[in-house]
């Protein structure tokens, strides 16, 4: 007997039935439409910092193409700038109140965004203030499932393209991408994802891992302060395992794609990504 071929046989059926529960008892009624039409082609907006060189050297590239951001990108001129069209939210502290930052990201949607804008909110997740942003007729909310999808190919594609859920979201690319794609759009560009945390990880004389994840606009310090204290405690195998989670994840995003005929470029210079075809903008 092939113990090795036994062992993945039984790991894939535990994902499986693993993944149904959750897909029972964590995913709901999403609302996510396909809203893409023709031959469009949409640009995820990463928040690398590699995001500022793409956008001064391949400025037309980005502009005729439709644009979706993610995270803290609305508190940056370059929101307003690039005036994406759909715009992905998945971490939990973006739900929270009495952050600065977070509190600014909420009243720019709801006063400052004076263009048409799909926001992508998790189906369990609460805006702040939600009257404030039903005032404003740009913003339109669809909600989907953050549920982690594995194991059968056959569920995992059925749940993806129902929107039950989707390859484990270890961030929020990884939700930005399949939202893309269950928006009907075929042809997708991966811009801003250098994904080069493995360059400044580190250890400590203490033990503890030091991981900076830059971005193409400056943190504030509470904001330095918040992630590196999420951070604090974790060794360093959680933190190298939450890389191939994310990594891993690009390649089922990949598989997925292939089989509904979608593509998806990377156009990040220096990406650490290799599931998806670079190219050149």
């Amino acid at each position: 007997m092939n113990f090795d071929r036994l062992a993945q046989a039984t790991g894939k059926l535990s994902q499986t039935i693993g993944s149904i529960l959750k897909i029972v008892l964590l995913s709901r009624s999403q609302s996510v439409k396909r809203t893409a039409t023709g031959n469009d082609e949409i640009i995820v907006l990463g928040n690398g910092p590699s995001l500022n060189q793409t956008v001064e050297t391949s400025y037309t590239f980005l502009e005729s193409r439709k644009k979706l951001a993610v995270n803290f990108a609305a508190n940056t001129p370059l929101y307003f700038r690039l005036k994406p069209e759909y715009y992905v939210l998945a971490d939990p502290h973006f739900f929270s109140t009495g952050n600065e930052a977070v509190d600014n990201l909420w009243l720019t949607f709801s006063k400052k965004t004076d263009w048409d804008m799909v926001l992508f909110i998790p189906t369990r997740a609460k805006i702040p203030n939600p009257e404030e942003i039903k005032r404003n007729p740009h913003i339109t909310v669809e909600r989907y499932n953050l549920t982690p999808v594995e194991g059968c190919k056959r569920l995992c594609h059925l749940a993806y393209r129902k929107g039950w859920g989707m390859p484990r979201p270890r961030n929020v690319l990884i939700p930005s991408i399949m939202l893309a794609l269950n928006s009907g759009f075929r042809t997708i560009y991966v811009a801003g994802a250098d994904h080069s945390w493995m360059k400044t990880l580190s250890v400590d004389e203490n033990n503890n891992v030091v991981s900076i994840q830059p971005h193409f606009y400056k943190d504030s310090e509470k904001e330095n302060t918040r992630v590196s204290t999420e951070y604090a405690g974790y060794p360093l195998y959680k933190i190298v395992y939450s890389f191939y989670v994310a990594f891993k994840a690009y390649f089922d995003i990949r598989d997925y794609a292939g089989s509904i005929g979608a593509t998806i470029y990377n156009i990040t210079p220096g990406s650490f990504i290799d599931a998806f075809p670079r190219k050149t903008v």
